[in-house]
This record gives C-alpha cells, sequence and structure tokens, in this order.
C-alpha cells in the first residue's frame, strides 16, 4: 500500500478527524470536537504557523503530520518542530510514516530549517524504531510548566 504524500486540504476534514481522534486516544489525551475543529483551522489558515500533510492512499487517508517553524537563538537559524505524527493502525508498517518524516524534511530543505526535530514517548517502542533509522535521538530531556 503506497502512500501520496500532499498538503492537507479543506476537503480533507472527514478524513483527517478520525486519524486525529486516533493520535489523541495513543497519547491518552482527552479531545473534544471543538478541540479538533480548532486545529483544523489552524491547519487551514495561511496566517497560521502550523501545516500539515497526510499520507493518502487508495482514495482514504491513512497518516497525517503537522508542523511548523521555531527559531534557534544560539545558533541564529530557524528549524522545524513535527507536533504531531499518526499513521493509521491499519496502514502500519506501509512506509507511510517514514514518507510523512520525509515530506516533512523536504519542506524543511524548501525553505531552508536547518533541522526536523519532534518528541514522542518514551514507550512508543514501535514508532521509535523507525525514528531511530531516519534522525538522530538527541540528549535533551524535555521540561514542561503547566500554566493556568
Amino acid at each position: 500500500m503506497a502512500a501520496t504524500i500532499r498538503p492537507l486540504r479543506p476537503e480533507d476534514r472527514a478524513g483527517w478527524d478520525p486519524l486525529y481522534r486516533g493520535y489523541a486516544d495513543f497519547y491518552g489525551v482527552p479531545q473534544s470536537e471543538e478541540m479538533r475543529e480548532r486545529v483544523f483551522g489552524w491547519l487551514m489558515d495561511e496566517a497560521h504557523p502550523v501545516e500539515g500533510l497526510v499520507a493518502e492512499s487508495e482514495g482514504r487517508l491513512v497518516g497525517l503530520t503537522h508542523f511548523r517553524p521555531f527559531h534557534s537563538p544560539l545558533r541564529a537559524l530557524t528549524n522545524c518542530f513535527l507536533d504531531d505524527l499518526f499513521v493509521a493502525p491499519a496502514a502500519r508498517g506501509s512506509g507511510a510514516a517514514r514518507a510523512l518524516i520525509e515530506g516533512v524534511e523536504a519542506v524543511a530543505k524548501e525553505r531552508g530549517w536547518a533541522t526536523v526535530r519532534w518528541i514522542t514517548a518514551e514507550d512508543n517502542y514501535r514508532a521509535r524504531g523507525l525514528y531511530d533509522q531516519v534522525a538522530e535521538r538527541t540528549r535533551w530531556v524535555t521540561y514542561d510548566i503547566k500554566v493556568g
């Protein structure tokens, strides 16, 4: 099942929604229709920095990724943060995840962004098997402050 990688389009809303719900479910993040509507609105707004690519196979969306630029003042560079990456369970192992990462990498290269970076859960072993093949694991530890 070879997938075509392309930018997310307004008419993809119905196919994007179950994929994004699946992504939220995978990470145990409660999500509402209103939240998905907001995110899809960001993705369709050319003025918003978050963009999306989808993997399409046989006329159906089988995967998605969302990404955005971020700046590194220390290095005086613009990089790319890959926020979300999800492939439908039935399409896992098809190469769709690798193709989505390569799609983001191609956008980064075209725009002159220096690095594509993402995070994943430590116990996301299947995905990490791929990530270890296509990227360098960094030594950085992530911290969060919940505001509000």
